[in-house]
């Protein structure tokens, strides 16, 4: 990992814009997905088949309630408000408009949905960084799933963020259903996730 400084980074209004090229200059086996989260540059590997078995059950369940002008995206990098970075979340419901087939990210407040798949290598990540980043930006529904909480796999829908922070809507263990609420109106069954 490459911690940043203060001086990475040049005034406010180009922040973004300097995070992307840092991203970019990355050099990171093929593959692998590269993300700034509170100014730590990461690579990850890339993502098992457990984690993409579980991306595709949420992505059939959400494109039977999304609006047609919607899409439920892999990789898609979003661009967080300054300080957080770039993250690539395992999913991204969005309308297709705010996707800009020029730019190599996504303004986060574009997303009505942001999913991410908690890693057994940095649970932080997921459970607290990248949330915060999340409401920050106004993303309505966070959605975690995390094989490694206590207690066992459990999936847990955030939403109403305010500041930093998001209020916890629902959590359930795997094997139980879970409802996304407006605009999905959709239930989550969980039993068709595998574990670890």
């Amino acid at each position: 990992m490459i911690a940043l400084a203060a001086e990475h980074f040049p005034q406010e209004g180009r922040v973004q814009d300097a995070l992307v090229q840092i991203r970019e200059d990355t050099e990171a086996p093929e593959g692998c997905m590269v993300e700034i989260i509170d100014g730590v540059v990461t690579v990850a590997p890339p993502r098992g088949s457990t984690q993409n078995v579980i991306v595709c059950k949420l992505q059939r369940s959400l494109y039977s309630a999304m609006p047609d002008d919607w899409g439920a995206y892999q990789k898609l990098g979003l661009a967080l408000p300054a300080g957080h970075g770039i993250s690539v979340p395992h999913l991204v419901v969005a309308p297709e408009a705010a996707l800009s087939a020029n730019r190599h990210v996504t303004p986060a407040s574009a997303a009505e949905l942001v999913v991410e798949i908690a890693s057994v290598a940095s649970p932080v990540h997921a459970r607290v960084q990248k949330p915060a980043g999340y409401a920050c930006a106004g993303v309505p529904f966070y959605l975690l799933v995390d094989q490694w909480a206590r207690g066992g796999p459990a999936v847990t829908l955030y939403g109403e963020p305010e500041g930093h922070t998001y209020r916890t809507l629902s959590a359930v263990k795997f094997g139980e259903p879970i409802h996304l609420p407006a605009p999905f109106g959709v239930t989550v069954d969980t039993a068709l996730f595998p574990e670890g």
